[in-house]
């Protein structure tokens, strides 16, 4: 292509790239306002049951979410929140997520007793009466629980809230909240006095993701904002212990007798020591050198600051709340039967080969693309390659894209679930990077976030 064709070229592309954020700017504009709508909400239920309540509604000014793609979502998630337009009857925002009660009813506790959960989730302030519609889906995919409700922005009972940000500075300011993604680094666990500890803490957390790609490509489109809560006890709670601590979030390990497990269940809580601070996602920085932590898609992460495997334990646990990344690793010893054959799962690295093609099958190339595909009656999975021998190689200069293929274990299941590449940073800690089929995953969400597609 001669220079000239490729500057014609150049300048085609940003024109339709700003045609396409003016018209998201419209779109906003006409259904939506730059107000914040908390819905709290309350999923109860059993292993066999789920049920969904309202709790309450608030409004704040600001909204810091994305402003592109509203009426979309890029993955299915376990559940669905959406807002729909009286009026024309179109949808005005969608958002997907998971939640810990939904992974609560897969344990052994559900089918012995009822639990609730509290949930929040933060929309776009609709300009006119709008519907908002609550969905759950089972780990079929298979919607269980749904909520609709009529949202009015003049209704006197949605609580007016003047936001009074709690301690806070940024580590990374790449831009304005309307156009960046927020991400918010929460203090648990850590005292008034130990603010400057988290703070550099927070730093650290910082600096890790943005070590890794696709990140890294994308850090003018990123703000960290390091919030320091107040905790009146250092540390966070340990049960198997019998170690309890007043802490500004409540979290604890031993989340549903794991003992590694470590979350707070008082979402409520959270939202309201947030309110007056732009943010998308959260990560939570427990104070504390116990190992553990856990990553909710569109939720949080929550992991420990001080254990030596911090670094690589947060871009882990961020690539399932931010990146909705699926576990690559597995156990020899058990079969757990978490994903189905029939169904193919809505996390982009893994697969149950039910629909494969929607996954990395694009990527494989050389001889992985020449062995037998999934679908086909000849396909067997590529072949085991060692880790240490696979980064060896890629250091000495090999193709990453030459190792991508069809490796079965991931999903905690040694059979019936593939990943698309020997070692990742979703599979092992020691994993020095995200793989390609990862970070495809990951730059596809940053997108979603900042780049209005087109239809």
């Amino acid at each position: 292509m001669t220079k000239i064709l490729m500057a014609a070229a150049a300048v085609t592309l940003l024109s339709t790239g700003v045609h396409a954020q003016e018209k998201a700017v419209t779109e906003f504009n006409k259904f939506l306002v730059d107000k914040t709508l908390r819905m709290d909400y309350i999923f109860a239920g059993t292993a066999s049951g789920q049920e969904i309540y309202l709790d309450e509604m608030s409004t704040y000014d600001r909204w810091a979410g994305r402003r592109v793609n509203l009426d979309r979502i890029p993955v299915a998630g376990n559940g669905c929140v959406s807002l729909r337009d009286s009026a024309t009857s179109r949808i005005i925002y969608k958002q997907s997520f998971s939640t810990l009660f939904q992974e609560w009813q897969t344990t052994e506790e559900a089918t012995l007793v009822r639990k609730s959960f509290e949930n929040v989730f933060l929309v776009p302030m609709p300009a006119g009466t709008a519907y908002a519609t609550v969905e759950l889906f089972n780990t079929k995919g298979v919607r269980q629980a749904v909520l609709e409700h009529k949202v009015r922005p003049d209704d006197i009972l949605v609580r007016k809230m003047t936001p009074v940000p709690a301690p806070n500075k940024y580590i990374v300011r790449s831009g304005d909240p309307k156009e960046c993604i927020d991400i918010a680094i929460v203090a648990e666990g850590y005292t008034k006095k130990e603010a400057g500890k988290f703070y550099k803490d927070a730093k650290i957390a910082t600096e890790a993701i943005l070590e890794h790609e696709p990140f890294k490509k994308y850090k003018d489109r990123l703000n960290f904002i390091a919030v320091a809560l107040p905790s009146e006890e250092s540390g966070v709670s340990v049960p198997l212990e019998g170690k309890w601590c007043r802490t500004a979030l409540s979290a604890n390990f031993s989340t549903f007798y794991m003992d590694r497990y470590l979350t707070t269940l008082r979402l409520k809580n959270l939202a309201d020591k947030l309110l007056g601070i732009p943010y998308e996602h959260i990560i939570i920085l427990a104070n504390t050198d116990t190992y553990g932590g856990g990553g909710i898609y569109n939720s949080y992460t929550l992991t420990t600051a001080h254990h030596k495997a911090f670094r690589p334990v947060v871009v882990h646990e961020f690539g399932h709340s931010f990146g909705a990344l699926g576990d690559e690793y597995y156990y020899d010893d058990t079969y757990s039967p978490y994903y189905y054959p029939e169904v193919e799962p809505w996390e982009q690295n893994v697969s149950t080969l039910a629909d494969f093609q929607s996954k990395w099958a694009d990527m494989m190339t050389g001889e992985a693309k020449s062995q037998c595909m999934p679908g086909t009656a000849e396909f067997v999975p590529t072949k085991p390659v060692k880790a240490s021998e696979m980064w060896e190689a890629i250091s000495e200069g090999a193709d990453m894209e030459s190792f991508i293929g069809v490796y079965e274990g991931a999903g905690y299941m040694s059979k019936g679930c593939y990943r698309g590449f020997p070692d990742c940073r979703m599979k092992t800690n020691e994993a020095p990077v995200f793989c390609p089929v990862c970070q495809r995953a990951i730059e596809r969400m940053i997108l979603f976030y900042t780049q209005e597609e087109s239809d």
